[in-house]
């Protein structure tokens, strides 16, 4: 997924509850759906950040090799002024990208 040109806000901002509940006419379960989608993202993206920091990692125990190294910073920095997966989980909602279903609803 491209969680990097996501147009999720990147502070903190209200939302219209009435928004948010009316895919499934209940927030609680809305928010569920939201919460479960936020663990998806998270963890994706922090597969792809040890992924990428793996790429700059030294496996030698010398003290001399302690020092800062520049590109896992500037990696660091970048995933950190992403949003947060909260955040573009409820855009994701919002502009109608996730998929859900009941299944007590298509039983019956």
């Amino acid at each position: 997924m491209e969680y990097k040109n996501t147009k999720a806000p990147t502070s903190t901002i209200t939302y219209d509850k009435n928004k948010i509940e009316a895919p499934t006419d209940n927030i609680y379960e809305a928010i569920t759906i939201i919460a479960k989608r936020a663990d998806q993202i998270s963890s994706d993206l922090k597969n792809e950040l040890i992924e990428k920091l793996e790429e700059f990692a030294t496996y030698t125990d010398s003290l001399d090799e302690v020092f800062e190294n520049k590109e896992q910073i500037e990696v660091s920095k970048y995933y950190e002024k992403l949003p947060k997966s909260t955040a573009i989980a409820v855009q994701e909602w919002l502009d109608g990208k996730i998929y859900h279903r009941n299944p007590e609803e298509t039983q019956k």
